[in-house]
């Protein structure tokens, strides 16, 4: 009885499922952060455990900061997906309060009205920067950056003629008895509403990405914009639209800071672009597009509250912080150009 040495060889060579588990879970966008931040969180609980970082307060702090920039994040990560950026972000989420504190404190506006407003404003700088983007193909840097220049001139010189102050106050006083209020200033199970607004979003997101048309459409898109149009794959309107939802986004984190501080200031949200860019690299988005994950970006903002927060119940200087976070930036950017290279090279094989 002979035996096939080539079926028998092959045999030899077909990796173990063990294995082959192992390798797709590595080449997931999130498996990085996700180890990443299982060490932080290890971290600080040996070094602050006692301190109150393992808390119910401790918890519920990272929490609240890991959804503000989630929040942003989600939408921040499908348009890196789609291959584009968008700076205008955190000077969105302060002119965005304004926008809806002051009609509510001055003008007596119903807090539905209002939230229409932002997301009419927003809505439309979304449309500005997509179509200049898209239409006059001007790099999205450019245009972001030009853009959130203009919103926080426009902020803070709006609002001083308007109101002659940047920062408008007493706004849950003139909501009392809105039914609207909870959804954006209460708490469930003593934990605030952005962490629920955070993990719908986030859910949401990795549904729309990887079950629906319109998210193919975005891989797409962030993959190879030329292959895509020839496809017939509508990218200016993927694109713009993308740039509508992450300013409406803008407009959701700034109310829930609002209402959080129960004030809007011009300079709220300075510095949130960076931070919800920071987070969905670290979770495992590619920066060139074609490759991320939303719930990747979750476990990203997971660390990135966890850092921030973690120092208040250490010895360590918090000036440390940002250098950590950089850090993490660049290792994530490292790790993410070999895992798009294995990811395309596996696609290839297939």
């Amino acid at each position: 009885m002979s035996i096939d040495a080539s079926k028998l060889s092959g045999a030899r060579r077909k990796p173990a499922p063990a294995f082959s588990l192992l390798r797709a879970a590595i080449l997931r966008p999130e498996f990085t952060a996700l180890i990443s931040t299982i060490a932080v969180f290890l971290f600080f609980a040996i070094v602050a455990g006692n301190a109150g970082f393992l808390t119910f307060v401790g918890t519920r702090n990272y929490l609240q900061v890991a959804a503000m920039i989630g929040i942003v994040g989600t939408p921040i990560t499908l348009l890196l997906v789609a291959g584009e950026f968008d700076l205008s972000v955190g000077t969105m989420i302060g002119a965005a309060g304004v926008i809806v504190a002051y009609p509510i404190v001055n003008l007596g506006w119903p807090l539905w009205a209002a939230t229409g407003l932002g997301l009419g404003v927003a809505a439309l700088v979304g449309i500005i920067n997509g179509l200049l983007i898209v239409r006059v193909n001007i790099p999205s840097f450019l245009v972001t950056l030009g853009m959130m220049f203009v919103l926080r001139g426009l902020g803070l010189a709006g609002s001083l003629i308007i109101a002659g102050t940047t920062q408008v106050f007493g706004i849950k006083a003139k909501l009392a008895g809105d039914p609207l209020l909870h959804l954006f200033a209460g708490t469930l199970f003593d934990l605030p509403v952005s962490i629920y607004w955070w993990v719908g979003l986030a859910l949401l997101g990795a549904h729309v990405l990887g079950n629906t048309r319109f998210g193919n459409w975005i891989l797409a898109a962030g993959g190879d914009r030329d292959a895509a149009a020839k496809m017939g794959i509508p990218v200016a309107r993927v694109k713009i639209i993308l740039y509508v939802l992450t300013a409406m986004a803008a407009v959701l984190v700034g109310m829930l800071n609002m209402f959080y501080v129960d004030m809007a200031d011009v300079g709220q949200g300075l510095g949130k672009e960076f931070e919800g860019i920071t987070a969905a690299v670290v979770g495992g988005t590619a920066i060139t597009g074609g490759l991320g994950s939303p719930i990747g970006t979750v476990i990203g903002a997971l660390m990135f509250g966890m850092i921030s927060q973690g120092f208040f119940y250490t010895d360590i200087n918090d000036s440390w912080f940002y250098a950590i976070v950089g850090g993490m930036l660049l290792a994530a950017v490292v790790i993410n150009t070999y895992a798009r290279r294995a990811a395309l090279l596996q696609r290839g094989r297939k």
